[in-house]
């Protein structure tokens, strides 16, 4: 069970959040950060979940939710830690964003999916909407699920 937290833009979660996204998304692409898309992000929302020790709480993973619309909100830069892959956290951080995305009025829920992570979102009731496309220099879809 994950302790859940909206991070606030530039905060010291914000920057470990940041440091997980560029381990797990950007790094094995070859890619980084660059200011400009950092500044973009000023008005999204940064869910993180956090897992409890004895000692402290780690992040566990998190995503982005950027409003479209008043009706649509993309998911972005979902990132779970290395060593905790495979243990449903994915899952768990899924759905704390897409009650997150209804309990705010939103009624879509949208993304572009790496390729390979299509089979867990078909899995959770997203749709594929179009061709797959590159992105980042990987094969993606957009995909996209109606929210209750």
């Amino acid at each position: 069970m994950l302790d859940f937290r909206i991070l606030e833009y530039g905060s010291c979660d914000y920057h470990t959040m940041l440091d997980l996204r560029n381990e797990v998304l950007r790094k094995p692409l070859g890619l980084t950060f660059s200011a400009e898309q950092l500044q973009q992000e000023m008005n999204d929302i940064f869910i993180a979940g956090f897992t409890q020790t004895t000692e402290n709480s780690l992040l566990a993973g998190g995503c982005i939710l950027t409003p479209i619309n008043e009706y649509t909100v993309q998911l972005r830069q979902m990132a779970v830690s290395p060593l905790l892959q495979g243990k449903g956290i994915g899952r768990e951080i899924l759905m704390f964003a897409e009650q997150f995305a209804v309990s705010n009025g939103f009624k879509i829920l949208t993304m572009h999916a790496r390729k390979e992570a299509t089979g867990f979102y078909l899995k959770l009731g997203y749709e594929t909407c179009g061709e797959e496309f590159t992105e980042v220099g990987i094969p993606h879809y957009e995909m996209r699920k109606n929210l209750k």
